[in-house]
């Protein structure tokens, strides 16, 4: 449910997961956030959640909110 909501932010940025994963400080070849797109990071830490609102301008309440 996390990605989808990183996912979604992608979109409305328009963004790419490379793009997002250099402006979160990881190197071109970090393959962090495509194993959490597919799901084999199941609980991101919190470092790693930071990083991700930090790199899209949201607040980490974002990821908390339940979806409507």
């Amino acid at each position: 449910m996390l990605w989808y909501k990183v996912q979604k932010l992608l979109i409305e940025k328009d963004m790419s997961i490379n793009q997002l994963s250099l402006k979160m400080g990881l190197s071109k070849n970090n393959r962090t956030m495509y194993q959490f797109k597919d799901g084999k990071i199941k609980k991101p830490s919190f470092e790693l959640m930071c990083k991700i609102a930090d790199a899209l301008d949201v607040s980490l309440d974002y990821f908390r909110k339940e979806e409507s």
